[in-house]
């Protein structure tokens, strides 16, 4: 979809912002570039839609060189999000997402339909926001109208430039979590600029990693973290790229049955026994339909008291969906250091314990230790 053959830009007063990149970003690919300030990176982004002229090599658009199509239709065909909005504060939310379209003269009520669909997609409630403006709007929401503008046209390709970077980290993570979702509808090819390397591995299909305006390693997330190609990379991503890599599985791709599941009117020195038998210190409680209730545990099983009566409920849970290292983080805050995994009818599915996340962690040290 999007090539860079041989692309340079060097500026009036000879510096090098890029040098000689070749890159190849495929159709419907989240790709990622990053590096550290002054890498080149947005140089990079921006020569795509010709907002720097390129100063050497060729960028290609399904086989298209960029300076033979007209410079407005281009970049009407490539959504553009940045940092810091760029909202227009004269204009409503409906009239700001339908800036393309009106540029490309949709008629005005398939602009509203075409900003309504969008709202909804980004998790805002058409009928509260779209005629409001921007001043109205937290900066969370704002940034949500700013990527509902960048696919008001309905573009194959998306160029955004740290699109969620001057937002608080509880909003960016939910930011990062709903573009996520989007993305996996619209497959849209998108180039991705910031500077956070855990950013990058949790939003790029591939990233291209960048240090002074050379490309230094182009891999997908799992192996930039395996096997960094230099020191340079082995830096950048850390010192704890092997817990970095609990980012790229879910809970879905490691969990375990639960070892005993009990339901709420099983007799609970029957139950004391199995779970002797089996050396076991806790079980997981059900109900009958499948709804998980919490936990129980070996010592607080007596013949005076029922089952319901010595539950313990379950402080937080995760969905199959959940990252292994927001599980994790769970786990610390879970009565038993022990993670239930339900599905959306609360259903139980699995559970992840130390012991799973001690395994994971010890294959991918023995996969960074093996590198070249």
């Amino acid at each position: 979809m999007i090539k860079l053959d041989q692309v340079g830009k060097t500026y009036a007063d000879g510096t090098e912002a890029v040098k000689d990149l070749c890159l190849e970003i495929k159709e419907g690919e989240f790709c990622v570039l990053l590096g550290p300030s002054g890498c080149g990176k947005t140089t990079t982004m921006k020569m795509i839609n010709r907002l720097i002229p390129l100063t050497t090599g060729k960028i290609y658009i399904d086989g298209v060189d960029v300076y033979k199509l007209e410079s407005n239709e281009l970049r009407r065909g490539i959504g553009y999000a940045i940092q810091n909005i760029g909202l227009f504060p004269h204009l409503t939310v409906c009239q700001n997402i339908a800036t393309v379209p009106m540029l490309k003269k949709w008629p005005k009520p398939k602009q509203r339909a075409r900003a309504e669909e969008l709202l909804t997609l980004v998790g805002m409630d058409p009928g509260t926001f779209i005629d409001r403006y921007p001043s109205e709007l937290s900066g969370g929401q704002q940034q949500r109208v700013g990527v509902a503008r960048c696919l008001g046209a309905d573009p194959p390709i998306l160029v955004m430039d740290e699109p969620f970077g001057a937002i608080d980290p509880i909003t960016r993570n939910k930011l990062q979590d709903e573009f996520l979702r989007i993305q996996a509808k619209i497959r849209k090819t998108i180039a991705f600029v910031t500077h956070d390397i855990n950013e990058a591995i949790k939003m790029g299909d591939r990233i291209a990693l960048m240090r002074e305006g050379v490309l230094v390693q182009f891999a997908d997330p799992a192996t930039l973290l395996s096997s960094p190609k230099d020191e340079f990379v082995r830096n950048f991503v850390g010192a704890d790229r092997v817990l970095k890599g609990l980012r790229l599985l879910k809970a879905k791709d490691v969990m375990k049955k639960p070892p005993l599941t009990v339901k709420v009117g099983e007799d609970p020195m029957q139950v004391k026994a199995r779970m002797e038998r089996d050396k076991l210190r806790w079980a997981m409680l059900t109900e009958d339909d499948g709804r998980f209730l919490g936990w129980i545990t070996w010592e607080d099983l007596h013949a005076s008291k029922t089952i319901r009566e010595i539950i313990i409920p379950p402080s937080v849970t995760a969905s199959p969906d959940t990252l292994l290292n927001e599980a994790l983080s769970m786990m610390l805050n879970s009565a038993i250091g022990t993670l239930a995994i339900l599905n959306e009818k609360e259903c139980l599915l699995g559970v992840l314990s130390f012991e799973i996340i001690r395994d994971v962690l010890g294959q991918q040290v023995g996969e960074a230790q093996t590198e070249p």
